[in-house]
């Protein structure tokens, strides 16, 4: 029992941990996306801290107001907010701009935002798994993500071939015993049907276990 409930657990961590994987690695890279961490609570209650918010690129003339963005405080900045967009503008250029605003604030952010400044736009977010962005420096990460990679699919075919060899066993053993039952049939073999009929365990009349071998007659006693 305790061998069944432990593998169970060793595949419940194995999914999540791969199903984490997938969701800040190989999705976002799949669909073009950037994976970022919720470093403030200004987002609150949708986005907390340590959220992690997955954005795609997106044309902003498409970006409509409702809508969450990821965007650069100064373009070329590494540093990026990801706020609510609650208004639209224009320059005298003629150039789109986006009025942002954190759900927890009360006030839009002071500045409004360029077409040059935006990452992109929200496509999901999932609770604490952000945290794990902020680890290191980008390339410390990705090779963290690689690294752990690696010993999840160690791990899945460890756990695979460890369940191949045990039902191997198991089929072993049993073949084992049904060839023993089988060899143990053989020779013992069914009861003789003349021993069942002459030599019976008793007579069920006379408790005689020689059944249908003459008696001699008793003798009287004749005074």
């Amino acid at each position: 029992m305790r061998r069944v409930v432990g593998r169970g657990l060793a595949w419940l961590v194995l999914l999540l941990a791969g199903g984490a994987l997938l969701l800040v690695v190989v999705v976002p890279r799949l669909g073009g996306a950037t994976p970022y961490g919720v470093a403030t609570g200004s987002m609150r209650p949708g986005l907390d801290v340590g959220t992690l918010v997955v954005v795609r690129p997106v044309d902003v003339a498409e970006i409509t107001t409702g809508e969450v963005v990821t965007y650069q405080l100064r373009s070329g900045d590494p540093t990026v907010v990801t706020h609510r967009v609650v208004g639209l503008g224009t320059t005298a250029a003629g150039e789109r701009t986006l009025v942002t605003r954190g759900d927890a604030n009360d006030v839009a952010d002071p500045l409004p935002v360029r077409a040059a400044q935006v990452r992109g736009v929200l496509w999901y977010a999932v609770p604490e798994l952000g945290r794990v962005m902020g680890l290191g420096t980008p390339d410390e990460r990705r090779a963290l993500t690689t690294a752990a990679a690696a010993c999840l699919l160690g791990y899945a075919a460890w756990l695979v071939v460890g369940e191949v060899r045990e039902r191997r066993a198991q089929r072993g053993q049993q073949v084992q015993q049904d060839q023993q039952v089988q060899r143990g049939a053989r020779t013992n073999g069914p009861p003789s049907a003349g021993l069942a009929t002459w030599w019976p365990a008793a007579d069920a009349e006379t408790g005689d276990p020689q059944r249908g071998v003459p008696r001699a007659p008793a003798q009287e006693d004749v005074r």
